[in-house]
Formats: C-alpha cells, structure tokens, sequence
C-alpha cells in the first residue's frame, strides 16, 4: 500500500472485480445466486447458467442488474452431455474471466440400492459438466494468460456421508480436479481453486432443517451453531475469485462454521 493510497482503495484493489466477465452454473437460486449478485457488486457483469434459466425477468437477474453490471442468461442442462458441450463453445468464444462452476445436484439412497442411474445422473452434473467447462474456457484463459475459475466442492470432499454414494464420489473428485487442473495452469496465469461448503440453508437442505432430530444433531457438531446462509459461500467465492487470491492455487477452502474442525 503506498502512501497515496487509502485503506479503502487498497482493499477494493485486491477484492474489486471491475472489467471482468464471470459465469456462474447453477445461478438461478441458493448459493449460485449469491455468488452472482457478490461478483456483480464487486464489478464484474454476469452470465448465469441454469436448466432453468429464462430469458426474461428472474431472480438473479434483478439481483445483478440492480448492482449496475449486465446479466446475460443461459440454460443448459449438465446432464445431457451435448448441451454442456454446445455451452462449452459457447462460453469459449467470449472472453471469460471467472468460471464459478457451482451447478449440482444430489440423489439420497442408501449405497445398496443407489441406481446406476443416480450414480450416473450425479457424477454427470457435478463433475463431468464442470471438467467440460474447464477444459474449453480453461484453454482461453491459458492463451490470454489469466483467468480464475473457482469449483464448488462440498465437506463430502474429505468425508464419506450417509445415503450420499453418487454425491460423495462427485464431490470428492471434484476436489481431485481442482488440485490436477492447478498443478497444469497455474503456471500459466490461471488460478483454480475450490469452495467446500458446509450445511448451507438452501432449498438442498430443506428436508434436513424441518427435521428436529436431525437438524439439531448438525447445528450441535458444528461449533458456529448454525446454519451457513448462501452469502457466507458467495464471500469465500468472491475472494477466490479476486486479485486477493493471485497466489493460491490448489486450495478446497471450507466454508462449514468449524464442522471439519470437529
């Protein structure tokens, strides 16, 4: 910090986005749409990914547009892998200066009756789509020598879960990819790091928190006590995401109120 530079100005220069273009999956609600209306106040405009993305007014679009930046939608369903790859170009023909790949989805049963379709359907969406993604707007960002691209890895990284078989091994190699994709790009100007989220009140957990037992035996393990609000997730992306973070490469930061500490 030089001497003709305020603590405030210092500190946006590390965090402000300003001129940047960010992409966020899974952006239409919970943690994806806090990321998206963070990343917009920080400065950045927004494309928002979703299968059920729309054109017209949303949620997400209000939320970044009222920061002043623009919100581009798109929708893509990250189980068919032929509309992820049509994305992938997509995506690869602008300049993308972020790639937050939070799209995810979940299946509960028990492992000796978890389908091969769950199984599959799972490790579709949550780890097949982000690799695709990576790779193609991965490989501008490696030509124009920056880029940040933040994937959202789950507490179910470094754990094995309950009735979570397709979700788990997603999410653990999720944190795998992460380390692999550093390890190649980072070199290259390209930082690629990774959010592990804790029990985050989103419409995923609902079931979970109209559970008394239930509810109360997460909130008594984890010692913040309580549950994480999708902003908590996005404060974490966003610095990731920000020139605050230029020298962290490889990392899988847990956002979980001290659950892993436990």
């Amino acid at each position: 910090m030089t001497a003709l530079t305020t603590p405030a100005e210092f500190a946006h220069s590390l965090l402000g986005l300003e001129g940047t273009t960010a992409v966020v999956t899974g952006a239409s609600q919970g943690i994806g749409l806090a990321i998206a209306e963070t990343l917009a106040a920080a400065g950045a405009d927004v494309i928002g990914v979703s299968y059920d993305m729309v054109d017209g007014p949303s949620e997400v679009r209000t939320a970044v547009e009222a920061t002043g930046r623009t919100f581009t939608p798109l929708r893509c369903d990250f189980s068919v892998r032929e509309q992820v790859t049509a994305l992938a170009a997509d995506l690869a023909a602008r300049k993308v200066d972020i790639l937050v790949n939070n799209g995810g989805t979940i299946r509960r049963t028990p492992a000796a009756f978890h389908t091969d379709e769950d199984f599959d359907y799972v490790v579709d969406v949550n780890l097949r789509a982000a690799f695709i993604l990576s790779r193609e707007v991965g490989r501008t960002m490696l030509e124009r020598g920056s880029g940040k691209i933040v994937n959202t890895a789950s507490m179910l990284s470094f754990q094995g879960g309950i009735n979570v078989p397709g979700y788990t091994s997603s999410k653990s190699a999720i944190a795998g990819l992460t380390k692999a994709l550093a390890n190649e790009w980072a070199a290259g100007g390209v930082n690629v790091n990774a959010v592990a989220p804790g029990y985050v009140a989103t419409a995923n957990t609902h079931d979970l928190r109209q559970d008394p037992e239930r509810s109360k035996a997460i909130l008594d393990r984890i010692p913040a006590g309580q549950w994480a609000q999708p902003s908590d997730i996005a404060g974490a992306v966003l610095f990731l995401c920000s020139p605050a973070a230029s020298y962290v490469h490889g990392a899988i930061l847990p956002v979980d109120g001290g659950w892993l500490a436990r």
